[in-house]
């Protein structure tokens, strides 16, 4: 059985390793979405990984309503990420783009725009009295195709800046959640109502994904157990399993599926996780990501449930987390106040081992 410490090929990249860096949305970009210094030295700092996913990043101005939020949609951005991915490859590392469309979640405080996604509906929010979410209008036939085109459109730019590949945002609430789920999406064309018809966004969008990158350098992020930001699913099995085997024919380099338990530290559920159940669809590498530890991690890699394992908040605190799982070093708790901040506290000033014997 391999071992978190071996290679693996995802497609068409070879990461050294099978930990993964999840997807973090950290707030360091500037007001306009574009990526700054500070970033370059954050990524650079956490190139041991497999892989890196980077945080999600908005294709559209429409699909983004998250304050200081990179984006891939304008040549200005395209351009800033550039010294980030050199970044991670002079270090040793892989990284790929992460194309976010919040759909419902965008806020309309942040991009000034009505929110759009699969029907007419409107995000929960913890204070009823303050909620920063406007009801989303249902996307028109010709509004689902400009989006399809939006994470097109990115996936080029994401190429141009020097990514590896990118990975479609499917997970968590956001835009193609609200069509695959019956609970947010409500539709009655070809994009709504039997799961067949509510995994056609997000086969249109894998497919033009990979028409720009190739099959091999794309991938995609799916939640298919419990609620998330509002969005759940009355028969999460009879939607996700074919989603997964489309997929699967589809020929992606990887899924990776965030799933909840009982007792998660970031969202729980006590619907079962059905990673199980994909495995035995999803020929294709499969990631699991959500309260793994290097004993739970290296238990579903023996198991042959998952092929890699993405670590998420671990890494803010731990730039050099590989090798703490390696050799069984403490990890550095991290800060949650400084984690949607705007300056290099609690982002980049995390010490790597060396640094912390030397102190």
């Amino acid at each position: 059985m391999p071992s978190l410490f071996d290679p693996i090929a995802l497609g068409a990249i070879r990461a050294s390793n099978r930990i993964l860096m999840a997807p973090l949305t950290r707030t360091r970009a500037t007001s306009e979405h574009v990526p700054t210094d500070l970033m370059v030295e954050y990524y650079r700092q956490r190139a041991s990984a497999g892989l890196i996913i980077s945080e999600a990043t908005g294709i559209s101005r429409q699909g983004l309503g998250w304050p200081n939020a990179p984006g891939l949609w304008t040549q200005e951005q395209t351009e800033a990420w550039k010294p980030v991915t050199e970044a991670v490859h002079e270090a040793g590392g892989k990284i790929i783009a992460q194309l976010w469309h919040q759909g419902r979640l965008a806020r309309p405080d942040v991009n000034k725009l009505q929110p759009l996604s699969a029907s007419v509906t409107r995000a929960p929010y913890g204070n009823p009295e303050k909620n920063p979410y406007g009801e989303a209008r249902a996307a028109t036939l010709d509004e689902i195709k400009e989006a399809i085109e939006q994470y097109a459109e990115a996936t080029r730019n994401a190429l141009e800046a020097g990514f590896d590949g990118v990975q479609v945002h499917g997970a968590n609430g956001y835009l193609v959640d609200q069509f695959l789920r019956d609970n947010t999406n409500l539709r009655e064309d070809e994009y709504g109502g039997s799961p067949e018809n509510r995994i056609r966004f997000m086969k249109e969008v894998v497919a033009a994904v990979i028409a720009v990158a190739g099959a091999d350098r794309t991938s995609i992020r799916l939640s298919p157990n419990g609620e998330t930001q509002g969005a759940d699913d009355s028969d999460p099995e009879a939607v996700f399993l074919p989603a997964a085997k489309a997929l699967d024919e589809l020929g992606i380099s990887f899924l990776e599926l965030r799933e909840q338990g009982p007792e998660g530290t970031f969202g729980s559920t006590t619907v079962p996780k059905l990673s199980p159940k994909i495995r035995k669809v999803f020929s294709r590498p499969l990631v699991l990501n959500q309260d793994y530890t290097t004993e739970t991690a290296q238990t579903d890699l023996d198991s042959g449930v998952a092929d890699a394992i993405a670590f998420g908040r671990a890494f803010i605190g731990n730039p050099d987390l590989v090798e703490r799982l390696r050799t069984g070093a403490p990890l550095t708790q991290d800060n949650p106040k400084t984690w949607y901040s705007n300056g290099p506290e609690g982002y980049v000033d995390y010490p790597a081992l060396e640094a912390q014997a030397a102190a």
